[in-house]
């Protein structure tokens, strides 16, 4: 049996999870806010980070269908239960795989990567996942997180994409970032700097 039965945007969904994972008696509220932000129908490619027991990646699926989407987790607990909910809610071939992070995706297409990364632990993960992820993403492609904490995603995203959009709902932040460059903003502004520098020197 089902631990959670839902229905999110129109669509019925359904759920065993485990308590080794995160919020398994009900779908976390910042996860769902991420989702109120989102409607999936004019994506083309589809990465749920860190996705738990499925939710998000499984409902991107339903809409857009389960060729388009992938979902990664480190844990094998996860990648287990995501499995056996996608078969559950009749998208089984859904590409779930256990990779720490983004180390194991391959793809650097996506046009959406959605993440409700461990904020209550270091900055390490989430650093990882934004960094990494920039070069996940098609070029005007969205990297989309909710936390509970602003100012260093806000900072950092910034840094990374050269912009972010802040959403604040429920008590979460969901953080709007879009990839306008082939390059991070950060080495950008660096290679600006350098160059700068160069051309001071030769006028000099």
């Amino acid at each position: 049996m089902p631990n959670i039965e839902i229905n999110i945007k129109n669509i019925d969904l359904k759920f065993i999870t485990d308590d080794k994972l995160f919020s398994p008696k009900n779908i976390d509220l910042g996860t769902l806010s991420m989702l109120e932000e989102i409607d999936f129908i004019n994506e083309s490619k589809i990465l749920d980070l860190g996705c738990g027991y499925g939710v998000v990646g499984i409902l991107a699926a339903k809409i857009i269908g389960e060729d388009k989407v992938i979902m990664c987790d480190i844990d094998d607990i996860a990648v287990k239960v995501s499995k056996n909910n996608a078969v559950l809610n009749d998208v089984s071939n859904i590409n779930i795989l256990q990779s720490d992070g983004l180390i194991n995706i391959i793809d650097r297409d996506f046009s959406l990567i959605l993440s409700n990364p461990p904020y209550h632990t270091d900055f390490s993960v989430a650093k990882h996942f934004i960094e990494a992820g920039f070069y996940k993403l098609a070029l005007n492609g969205r990297f989309i997180m909710v936390t509970k904490r602003l100012d260093w995603y806000k900072n950092k995203l910034t840094s990374i994409f050269g912009g972010v959009k802040v959403i604040e709902k429920n008590g979460y932040y969901i953080f709007i970032s879009e990839k306008r460059n082939i390059m991070p903003s950060n080495k950008i502004k660096k290679k600006l700097k350098k160059e700068n520098k160069k051309n001071i020197k030769n006028y000099k």
